[in-house]
C-alpha cells in the first residue's frame, strides 16, 4: 500500500466515465485517425446509452494507434508533428464530443522523435504530454529505433481529477508508478502494445488509484485501487465504465458482512466492488450529499489502511510494547 496517498473517502461523490479502445491499428496516419474518430464517437454514443445525461470524461487509445510499431522501421520513418492535421483532428473529437483524450503518438521534433502521449481536454487544448521514460532497446543498441526517452512523471490536472500515464514498456518499472502516486494521481492510463494485467493490477493496488489499459489486442481492462478488474473487455472495440474518485477500500470484517451492512443501512445510496476471494471490497456513496467515508464511520468500518495499523499495534503489545519488532 503506498503510505503517501491520503484517503479519498471524505469527499463526495465523484463519479468518472472513462472509455478504453481495444484495437489493432492499421494503414497510414490518415486512416488512423478516421478509425480513432470513430472509436471516440462509439465511446460517447455509447455513454449516452449506458448512463444518460452524462457526458464522457476520458478517452484512452492504445499505443501505436497513430503509427506501426517502429523498432524495424525507424523512428525518423515513422515520427510524424503534433502540430497540424494530427492534433486538429483530436482537437476536433474533443470538442465535438466534450471530453478528454488521451493521444499516443510517435512524435517528430526536428531531428529528435518520442514516444509520447498528449492529453488533450474537452475544449481541444493541450494540456500536456508525458514521454514515454522506458522505451525498448533496438537490437542495435538505440531505444525503439531511435526514440528519445523522457525523464519526467508528470501528474495531470483534468477537470475531473489528477491523471497519470505510463506507456507499455514502462509497467516494467516502479518509479513512475510511485511517482504519480506520491503526486496524487486518480488515475493512471496506459496506452499499450502490451495486454498484460498482472503488472497493471498490481501497480492499482500498490499505488491506490485507478489503472485503465488500451491496447491491440487480448484486452482491456479498468483496475480499482485494491487492484482488482472493474470492467474487462477482450474482444476489440470500446469499453465504457464509470468510475468513483471518492472511495474507501475496507477488507473483511464481521460488522462488514461483505458490504451487506452498507447495503442495508443506506440501499442504493451506497454502491462497491466486493471479492470474497480477495476479502476486499472498493466502496463508494451514490448520495451527492453524503461521503462514503461518513457512512464507514458512522458503522464504525475501518478502512483497509486503518484496519492494518490497528491490528499492528495490537501485535507489538502483544509483543510487549516492542515497538517497531515488525521492521527489518
Amino acid at each position: 500500500m503506498n503510505p503517501n496517498r491520503l484517503s479519498t473517502a471524505d469527499s463526495f461523490p465523484r463519479k468518472v466515465i472513462v472509455a478504453t479502445v481495444m484495437s489493432n491499428f492499421s494503414g497510414p496516419v490518415e486512416a488512423r485517425l478516421a478509425l480513432a474518430g470513430q472509436y471516440i464517437d462509439r465511446a460517447a454514443a455509447e455513454t449516452a446509452v449506458k448512463y444518460p445525461g452524462r457526458r464522457l470524461d476520458l478517452v484512452v487509445l492504445p499505443e501505436h494507434a497513430i503509427q506501426s510499431a517502429i523498432r524495424t522501421e525507424g523512428a525518423k520513418k515513422k515520427a510524424v508533428p503534433l502540430e497540424g492535421a494530427v492534433m486538429e483532428a483530436f482537437a476536433a473529437k474533443a470538442r465535438q464530443h466534450g471530453t478528454n483524450i488521451i493521444l499516443p503518438m510517435i512524435r517528430a521534433e526536428g531531428d529528435r522523435y518520442t514516444n509520447i502521449a498528449v492529453v488533450i481536454d474537452r475544449q481541444g487544448k493541450q494540456v500536456g504530454i508525458y514521454s514515454k521514460v522506458h522505451p525498448v532497446s533496438s537490437p542495435d543498441g538505440s531505444l525503439e529505433g531511435g526514440i528519445s526517452p523522457g525523464d519526467r512523471f508528470p501528474v495531470f490536472n483534468c477537470d475531473f481529477g489528477k491523471l497519470g500515464v505510463q506507456i507499455c514498456w514502462d509497467m516494467c518499472y516502479e518509479d513512475g508508478f510511485e511517482a504519480l502516486a506520491k503526486q496524487g494521481a486518480e488515475i493512471v492510463a496506459i496506452p499499450s502494445a502490451s495486454p498484460q494485467t498482472v503488472r497493471p493490477a498490481s501497480h492499482a493496488l500498490r499505488g491506490k488509484y485507478y489503472v485503465v489499459t488500451s491496447t491491440p489486442r487480448d484486452n482491456v481492462t479498468i483496475f480499482n485501487p485494491a487492484g482488482m478488474v472493474v470492467s474487462q473487455m477482450e474482444t476489440p472495440g470500446v469499453l465504457v465504465q464509470q468510475v468513483d474518485l471518492s472511495y474507501a477500500v475496507l477488507h473483511w470484517s464481521p460488522n462488514l458482512r461483505n458490504g451487506q451492512s452498507l447495503t442495508e443501512k443506506y440501499g442504493e445510496k451506497v454502491g462497491y466492488d466486493y471479492s470474497e476471494r480477495e476479502d476486499t471490497g472498493v466502496f463508494w456513496s451514490n448520495d451527492p450529499a453524503m461521503s462514503i467515508g461518513s457512512m464507514v464511520k458512522e458503522l464504525k468500518l475501518p478502512q483497509i489502511d486503518e484496519h492494518i495499523e490497528q491490528d499492528r499495534e495490537a501485535q507489538d503489545a502483544a509483543r510487549g510494547g516492542a515497538v517497531g519488532a515488525h521492521q527489518p
